[in-house]
């Protein structure tokens, strides 16, 4: 099921997850909610892996959940175990060691939104589109809601979510969605360029980095504080923090070892 819906492919140290349901946009079913979140737990300790990028196969990024599947199911049970698992994804990304960065070609509607904007970073093409359009069937995207109004200021979430209209890549990059829009035949590169600026750190400051900045962020101010100091104390104690130290004062690469 995995291979069928999720396509993983590996190089230098960075995982290429590709979302392959291209007729039906990479909607968001159920079976390829699973797939993806057992490519996920299988990266979580894979430590040949430094950086995970996450692409969409065919025209479109994601289009959201799959409503035909929605439709074909009207059962209370199963919208609350499908925004359930779907939700597990999500936290599922933000919990991933390694950085997560969405490649985005097309469009990213609804939950495919929702995607972009839960991955750690985000490269689009000039070409792609973004909303949260559930309003305009009747569906707010709360869901969706969630880690768009942790990305975005809240006018502008509001607004995408209240309006239900696309935004271009540019207007994304403005808000804050996205980290790099870029013409379609550059957008590879600047993933690469994106991925190979993150291979080169130590894999477990990241690790530890990335832990402490969503926790961090679910704190009040002082307690933030607090919380990050003993990160940095322990962060400071590693082998590698020893290492990219000692290299920075003999003007050096540094090497690391994880630890």
């Amino acid at each position: 099921m995995t291979d069928d819906f999720v396509l993983r492919q590996d190089s230098d140290g960075v995982a290429w997850l590709t979302l392959n349901r291209p007729q039906q946009r990479n909607a968001l079913s159920r079976a390829m909610i699973a797939a993806l979140r057992a490519e996920l737990a299988g990266l979580a300790t894979d430590t040949s892996v430094k950086a995970v990028v996450l692409a969409g196969a065919g025209p479109g990024f994601c289009s959201g959940h799959d409503l035909k599947e929605i439709q074909a199911n009207p059962d209370p049970a199963f919208y609350a175990a499908l925004f359930e698992d779907c939700a597990a994804l999500m936290l599922a990304v933000q919990a991933l060691p390694q950085p997560v960065i969405a490649r985005v070609h097309g469009i990213a509607t609804a939950a495919g939104c929702q995607l972009v904007a839960t991955c750690d970073l985000a490269v689009a093409s000039t070409e792609a589109k973004f909303a949260t359009p559930g309003v305009h069937i009747g569906l707010f995207c709360s869901t969706p809601m969630v880690a768009l109004s942790r990305t975005v200021p809240r006018k502008r979430a509001l607004e995408m979510l209240m309006l239900g209209e696309a935004i271009d890549a540019e207007t994304a990059l403005a808000y804050g969605l996205i980290n790099r829009a870029v013409a379609p035949d550059r957008l590879d590169d600047a993933i690469a360029e994106v991925t190979g600026k993150l291979t080169s750190k130590s894999p477990l400051t990241l690790k530890i980095g990335k832990e402490a900045f969503y926790r961090q962020d679910e704190l009040s101010t002082a307690d933030a504080y607090a919380y990050t100091a003993a990160v940095m104390a322990r962060n400071l104690a590693t082998r590698d923090a020893a290492e990219g130290i000692e290299a920075f004062i003999a003007k050096r690469a540094p090497v690391w070892c994880g630890a």
